[in-house]
């Protein structure tokens, strides 16, 4: 492929994939999709921002019945008052935040592997994604539909475990569900990015991540978001957070990668697939105390997790009280996993 055909060709493979995604070309343009709709063009523009697109310019024809359909299934849940219109938007957002992140995962996957295995420059690697999309796209698809369904699955048996246990229906001054939330980050992360290739620091991120991933979701925990060098992690009990705080040890030490963490347990607010509350801000603080390879909790966590077990899987090591700015005098305790106990996956 020369260099004066590969931008073009390029261009015309994107047409054809947008049109095939899309049911065909774009034929509405604002005013049009909204009066397509039956809604004022303000409200149109409300959904578009919180599916998280920029403003489509008046008169520019830009929308397909695609995107009529979409709109309407939303619009009907208000009209019919199964959601409020506030909630509407805010499952709108939701969808346009994940999968804008799922795509540009995905497709960046796609583009990485089609760079190594055919031995690409990056730009070839795209163009044979992008050749490759009507192959693999309605796989992704359906893949999509699949664990959507399990996952809300799962939720469920979590949500019908919490009510379950639930002993206070009546209490409104607290945050309203039990979890061990844990930090782990990679130490000396900026200094050691910074002498890295490109691909080293791609490759860097994508054996923490993906380590963090396997060892968190084979205990059963959840992760709650990424932020290049650390990860948020959810788990329904404490026993369970501490395995997996530990465990994450173990793993990047033998894939080389030093990290240190924290774990505690607490009440915690879920909101927008993220968690806050308290204990939140305090597994943060403690891991930025944290020493290289080490697990801290907080003493009241400590002492919640030592009683559950009496022949417990770990051990605790109370340290010296420390003032952290806006929580006051912490108690940290090193957690560790004794030798003869299960071994990370």
């Amino acid at each position: 492929m020369s260099d004066s055909t590969a931008p073009s060709s390029g261009r015309s493979t994107i047409r054809d994939q947008e049109e095939r995604l899309l049911g065909g070309p774009a034929t509405l343009d604002v005013e049009e999709m909204a009066a397509a709709v039956g809604i004022p063009t303000q409200v149109l523009r409300i959904y578009w921002r919180s599916l998280g697109f920029a403003d489509v310019p008046d008169g520019v024809k830009h929308f397909t019945q695609v995107d009529v359909d979409g709109l309407k299934a939303i619009v009907d849940l208000v009209l019919t008052d199964a959601v409020a219109l506030e909630t509407a938007q805010d499952l709108v957002r939701a969808q346009g935040h994940s999968m804008d992140r799922l795509v540009l995962w995905q497709v960046e996957s796609l583009v990485a592997d089609a760079r190594h295995r055919h031995h690409l420059d990056d730009t070839s690697a795209r163009l044979v994604v992008l050749d490759r999309l009507a192959e693999i796209g309605p796989v992704l698809r359906d893949q999509l539909g699949y664990v959507w369904r399990r996952q809300l699955a799962a939720l469920l048996a979590r949500m019908d475990k919490d009510v379950a246990l639930s002993k206070d229906t009546s209490a409104t001054d607290r945050l309203p569900l039990e979890r061990a939330i844990g930090f782990i980050d990679i130490i000396s992360y900026t200094s050691r990015a910074a002498r890295l290739a490109p691909s080293e620091l791609s490759s860097l991120v994508q054996a923490f991540e993906s380590g963090a991933r396997d060892v968190i979701a084979a205990h059963g925990a959840r992760v709650v978001k990424t932020i290049g060098d650390a990860v948020l992690f959810v788990a329904d009990d404490l026993e369970t957070g501490a395995m997996v705080a530990t465990g994450l040890l173990e793993v990047m030490d033998a894939r080389g990668l030093p990290i240190r963490g924290s774990v505690v347990w607490g009440r915690v607010l879920s909101r927008s697939g993220d968690v806050f509350g308290p204990i939140v801000n305090l597994a943060s603080r403690l891991s930025d105390l944290a020493g290289p390879a080490t697990v801290l909790m907080d003493d009241v966590s400590a002492a919640l997790l030592e009683a559950t077990d009496s022949d417990s899987p770990f051990t605790f090591d109370h340290l010296k009280p420390v003032d952290v700015h806006g929580l006051g005098e912490v108690r940290p305790v090193r957690l560790a996993r004794r030798a003869t106990s299960t071994p990370a996956h």
